[in-house]
């Protein structure tokens, strides 16, 4: 298990995009438990990629990303 707060990283990740904690609703986009123990378990290349409102990120092992939008 890893030490890292998927959570935390997540909502930091949008609010450094402006989005503000009443502007989204994480728990219907995403369950956050089971993206963190997929992540954990799978291999260095597996990225997770979904959409929180306007935003899109990814996830890896080490690092949540917004990605630019299309």
């Amino acid at each position: 298990m890893s030490d890292r707060n998927l959570l935390l990283e997540l909502v930091t990740a949008l609010e450094e995009q402006g989005l503000g904690r009443d502007e989204y609703q994480l728990h219907r986009v995403i369950d956050v438990e089971a993206l963190e123990q997929l992540v954990d378990s799978a291999g260095a290349d597996l990225e997770v990629t979904f959409s929180v409102g306007e935003f899109r990120l990814c996830v890896t092992q080490s690092d949540v990303q917004v990605l630019e939008s299309p």
